[in-house]
Formats: structure tokens, sequence, C-alpha cells
């Protein structure tokens, strides 16, 4: 199958974009995902995926404890700043309104709902991993439309 393809192909499915977060000896680390979903009511389970290059990737398993902050429309920005690699990791929380979960990870203050997670698994995926979680604490924040990815652009409802 042709890389390229599949892109096109998987990204005809719409999904919300959430920011991921962790914090590891003191430092935050986040990250922009689509690969958010839920898993299980009984227990509560989340998951999302991250790429095994991606400095995050080290940081999060390490830590053990994450929160995802679902983005509203208005918070494109930070969603495209995060899917950046490289950016220095000193300060980069500093444009955006954010307070701490009760795990001590970085939750944005305009998310449209936010969900800390404990690791309770990780599996191979590839070039990825898909890390599970029991969901610790939830809440909704703030109030609006989402931010959508759908083939290969955000978009709003």
């Amino acid at each position: 199958m042709d890389p390229g393809t599949y892109r096109r192909v998987v990204g005809r499915f719409a999904t919300g974009v959430a920011i991921v977060t962790t914090r590891f000896d003191g430092v935050d680390h986040a990250m922009t995902v689509n690969s958010f979903t839920s898993v299980s009511l009984d227990p509560l389970l989340v998951l999302f995926c991250a790429e095994k290059v991606a400095r995050f990737h080290d940081a999060v398993l390490e830590a053990g404890v994450w929160g995802v902050s679902v983005l509203p429309a208005s918070m494109e920005d930070a969603s495209r700043f995060f899917a950046h690699r490289g950016r220095p990791l000193n300060g980069q929380l500093a444009r955006w309104p954010h307070h701490r979960g009760e795990s001590g990870v970085a939750l944005f203050d305009e998310a449209i709902a936010t969900v800390e997670a404990a690791t309770t698994a990780v599996h191979d995926g590839g070039d990825h991993s898909i890390v599970v979680g029991e969901v610790t604490a939830l809440d909704t924040p703030s109030d609006g439309p989402p931010l959508l990815y759908h083939d290969g652009r955000y978009k709003t409802l």
C-alpha cells in the first residue's frame, strides 16, 4: 500500500483534535493528537497514540500520568503549535491559559473537555505506541464548537 494513498483514505474520517500533556522531571510536555478515544466504561479507559520517535513518547511513558484537553475551534493556533517537532520545551505553554489538574499535568482552560489518566497499558502499534489509561479526573471547563480535522485540514461545525 502507498502511504500517501493510505493518509488520504484515513483522512476522510473526521476526528476531534486534542492536546495531550504530561509532566516529567519537572518539565511540561505536550503534543497535538487526533488519535484519542474512549475505550471502556468499566473500568473507565481512554487511549491515544504517540509516535515512538517523538520526545513526548518517552516522557509520557516515564511519567505514567497524562491529561487530554479537547480543543474548541478557537484553539487551532495551539493545535498547530503543539503539532510541530523540535519546539523549545521551556515556556511552551505560556501562550495559552492553563491550570494543573489533580495529577499535576497541564490542562488548557479553554478546552471543551479535559480528561486525566494514569497509564495502565502500552501496546505496540507499528511506529506508534498505543497508550491506554484509566481515567482519574474529568471536566468540561468551557463550551463552544469543537476543532475538527478532516481531509488534511482543520474544520469546525
